[in-house]
């Protein structure tokens, strides 16, 4: 049984919450509050499994609650935005970088068949990360070995791939890097849809480098970080982005998978320094083994840093890592590969 938390000030949006999670008896909602002030005092009283969290709320907004309750009783949080507005769900990613794990759009209280597909995304969702709890130990770090230099006159890639948790994990890696990195940055995260702008508008605003959605055909750049769009893979080719529809990889589409094969070519693979971040499932593993046979430099976060020890223990468990590091360890790592001279 999942006990649930929700905190939100619409009474409207309760009762849809309580009417869609009651479909699954796998789910009890154990309290339902009105601000963070007693979001916080009913998460240290009840310990809920996981915390279905508002973010502009009264007396206490969900920033704070957030921060609060990740300072004093760490809790699975998932925030629910009424907005995916890039310039509104700022706020929601705001949370994330707080301590939430993930994001999705509120459902609508109108019964069709798009809301029986938001009730049954939401649910499932609320059961990954409810389930998120003991997972096996590995040693921290492989041995090291050194990537093959790039061809004169490419400049490095750099590729992260995540899913739970990685939005403040790659949010944490770029506000470490220097602005003149030299890299082009790709990123694949996992996303609810309708919110991949807003968070390479968030990446863009917190961090020096230059973020924004990948469009079909640009060239790839040093300094500049794409994002993969929503329902759409991203591949590399002869140096510009391409984005399909093709049918979904590991369940996902953007795939991680889909977009370290297209860069684990011999001319290519050498450039590039691939990142598996912390995510549920294994999407990305076979993609990093194959740059890692091509001569990439590949990185796999460990488990004690990852909100989620599902992606990188895939890709270790294949071999697939030249490195195994924590998060506070991967940006100075990043730049020395990408700067040998540091």
């Amino acid at each position: 049984m999942i006990r649930l938390l929700i905190a939100d000030d619409s009474s409207l949006t309760r009762t849809v919450l309580r009417d869609l999670l009651s479909r699954d008896p796998e789910i009890q909602i154990v309290a339902e509050v009105e601000n963070g002030l007693t979001a916080v005092q009913k998460t240290a009283e009840l310990r809920p499994d996981l915390i279905i969290m508002d973010v502009i709320m009264p007396v206490m907004d969900g920033l704070t609650a957030v921060a609060e309750i990740m300072a004093d009783i760490p809790t699975p949080i998932l925030v629910l935005s009424a907005n995916i507005d890039p310039s509104d769900s700022l706020n929601a990613f705001n949370a994330i970088r707080l301590g939430a794990l993930d994001v999705m759009a509120k459902p609508e209280g109108i019964v069709t068949e798009a809301f029986n597909e938001v009730a049954a995304q939401l649910i499932a969702r609320i059961k990954e990360l409810a389930r998120v709890r003991v997972i096996h130990h590995f040693r921290r770090q492989r041995e090291t070995l050194l990537p093959t230099p790039p061809p004169d006159g490419q400049h490095r890639i750099l590729a992260i791939g995540a899913s739970t948790g990685g939005p403040k994990a790659i949010l944490h890696l770029l506000k470490a890097l220097p602005a003149d990195i030299g890299a082009s940055i790709l990123i694949v995260q996992h996303i609810s849809s309708g919110f991949a702008p807003g968070f390479a508008a968030w990446l863009h605003q917190e961090s020096d480098l230059t973020v924004r959605i990948a469009q079909e055909g640009e060239i790839l750049q040093p300094g500049i970080a794409l994002v993969a769009p929503n329902h759409r893979h991203m591949v590399v080719q002869k140096g510009r982005i391409h984005l399909n529809d093709a049918v979904p990889r590991n369940c996902c589409r953007p795939s991680v998978d889909v977009l370290f094969e297209s860069l684990a070519t011999h001319d290519l693979a050498p450039s590039v320094v691939a990142l598996l971040l912390t995510g549920m499932g294994r999407d990305g593993a076979a993609g990093m083994a194959a740059l890692y046979r091509r001569g990439a430099h590949t990185i796999a976060q460990n488990e004690t840093s990852c909100a989620v020890f599902g992606m990188p223990k895939s890709a270790i468990s294949l071999n697939a890592a030249h490195q195994v590091l924590s998060l506070e360890e991967i940006p100075a790592a990043v730049t020395r590969l990408l700067h040998p001279v540091f």
